[in-house]
């Protein structure tokens, strides 16, 4: 960077921004510690939805979440802020050296006053939180509600207004049915882990950020990059998707679904044993 060349008068001809573009880089660094922060949040929350805990605690790592976002959102805003001052600075070159805090600062502003609750469903993080909590729930809670379900027997309960010996039979159907309705629970599950490309249940699925489907993690590396490797398009290769352009950047790690995987597997060890 040039260094600053000042007349007797005040005015500069050169200004140097290497010490705002140094705390800048500090500045970016901390937001990376913010990520790592709203990471562990968000496994920590996983961890109490799969050993379920109470609500209450889950609901605080909900608040942390919350604010991880606002520190990012604020912290983000300052860095603009800042950048968009250098930027004015450089390309107007005044004579004199401007208040450059008082301008951050009225740019700060004017960005934090447009804050709004909508502004975290463009935090990928926080995005990432509450559908991962979703995903898990549903996983974990969906078998023991359809298993609740299958308990209900219309014949059974009218059996017992005067009419046993059909309520009996009415039993002996549903145990038959039961255990279908429960194998049907399980191979339903059991296909949600299969890999699509693999054919094999996944260890570390990735999800698709565009269309939503989950691949195993090296597998789905190994094809985009030897389609780019072609210069060809990579195409999801779930069947009837229609989305033709994935990319790297396109996936994430399906932690919710890595977790329902390893307890399905540990309650199978179970049975089992």
């Amino acid at each position: 960077m040039p260094g600053r060349s000042s007349t007797s008068s005040g005015s500069t001809r050169y200004i140097s921004f290497s010490g705002i573009e140094s705390a800048l880089s500090s500045l970016k660094n901390f937001q990376s510690c913010i990520s790592s922060g709203m990471d562990t949040v968000s496994s920590v929350a996983l961890d109490l939805v799969e050993t379920q805990t109470e609500v209450s605690s889950e609901y605080s790592m909900d608040k942390a979440m919350v604010e991880f976002a606002k520190m990012d959102r604020e912290l983000s805003h300052y860095v603009k802020a800042v950048q968009s001052t250098i930027n004015h600075v450089k390309e107007e070159r005044p004579e004199k050296v401007p208040d450059l805090k008082l301008l951050v600062e009225k740019k700060f502003l004017a960005l934090q006053d447009k804050n709004s609750d909508a502004d975290f469903k463009e935090n990928e993080k926080f995005v990432q939180f509450k559908q991962q909590l979703r995903e898990l729930k549903k996983q974990l809670v969906k078998p023991k509600e359809d298993g609740r379900h299958s308990e209900f027997d219309p014949n059974k309960d009218s059996s017992r207004a005067g009419n046993e010996r059909d309520g009996i039979h009415a039993d002996r159907e549903n145990d038959l049915t039961e255990g279908v309705d429960e194998d049907m629970i399980v191979t339903q599950s059991q296909t949600n882990f299969i890999c699509p490309i693999t054919q094999l249940e996944m260890k570390k699925p990735v999800k698709n950020k565009m269309c939503g489907h989950t691949y195993e993690e090296e597998a789905i590396v190994r094809m985009i990059e030897s389609k780019h490797k072609r210069k060809k398009k990579a195409c999801c290769p779930k069947i009837g998707c229609s989305h033709t352009d994935m990319r790297m950047s396109d996936l994430i790690p399906d932690e919710a679904l890595r977790r329902a995987i390893e307890s399905h597997n540990k309650k199978k060890k179970r049975h089992s044993e």
